[in-house]
């Protein structure tokens, strides 16, 4: 069953790398230097049709209405999650598995570090792991740059639940690009943290060091040296 997921996973993953071509806009790829950088926006942490600010759980995902995350995110993309899986298997990448939460098992795949880049207020640019951006609001401490991202590559979900049978990507549906919690199996990475941790740990974004909502930042996925 596994082994047959797995293969109608990769020949739909290909068959959408196929249709979307190459290098979409908004995503640039360096083989050098082995990273994928993506155009991204620092999320609003208050949506409108919400009553209250829900802790972080993503880092990136499409913007409300279309992103499931879109209210716990750090910043929100207009890229495809899958154009960004196809564009981290150009740099040798393959992907693992997102964690089985009801298995106890965590999820597989290439370890992997994400920054966010972005202008400084007084000059130049500054990188920073997006780990030390999310603080936790008991302790107002860093998650620390010991958290790293997994490249699992997504779930296969039904396209439309009304018409069985057709399946697609399913962080292209639910737009979460990176998790950090393994809440969700739509998604293109996940963190090394574990599903246990979610229960423990609320995280804020540190508004000290990351820019204002709507800002424009570069999300910087990189590969192990």
């Amino acid at each position: 069953m596994a082994m047959t997921y797995r293969i109608v996973a990769l020949i739909l993953f290909s068959l959408v790398a196929t249709l979307h071509g190459a290098e979409p806009a908004g995503i640039a790829v360096d083989k050098e230097k082995k990273t994928v950088t993506i155009d991204a926006k620092v999320a609003p942490r208050k949506l409108p049709n919400l009553e209250q600010i829900y802790p972080i759980e993503v880092v990136a995902c499409f913007a409300a209405p279309k992103g499931q995350k879109a209210h716990e995110t750090v910043v929100t993309i207009e890229v495809t999650p899958s154009d960004v899986h196809k564009a981290i298997e150009s740099l040798g990448l393959k992907p693992g598995k997102p964690a089985d939460n009801q298995n106890d098992k965590p999820s597989e795949g290439p370890e992997l570090m994400v920054y966010l880049e972005f202008e400084r207020e007084g000059g130049g640019v500054k990188r920073t792991p997006v780990s030390q951006l999310l603080l936790d609001i008991k302790t107002g401490k860093a998650l620390g740059k010991a958290v790293k991202f997994r490249f699992t590559g997504s779930d296969i979900v039904e396209k439309d639940p009304n018409r069985p049978g057709e399946k697609m990507y399913g962080a292209d549906k639910s737009g979460t690009l990176i998790a950090v919690f393994p809440v969700t199996a739509s998604c293109v990475l996940q963190s090394t943290m574990s599903f246990k941790d979610e229960k423990y740990v609320k995280l804020e974004t540190d508004k000290k060091q990351l820019p204002k909502e709507g800002t424009a930042v570069k999300l910087i996925i990189e590969a192990g040296k």
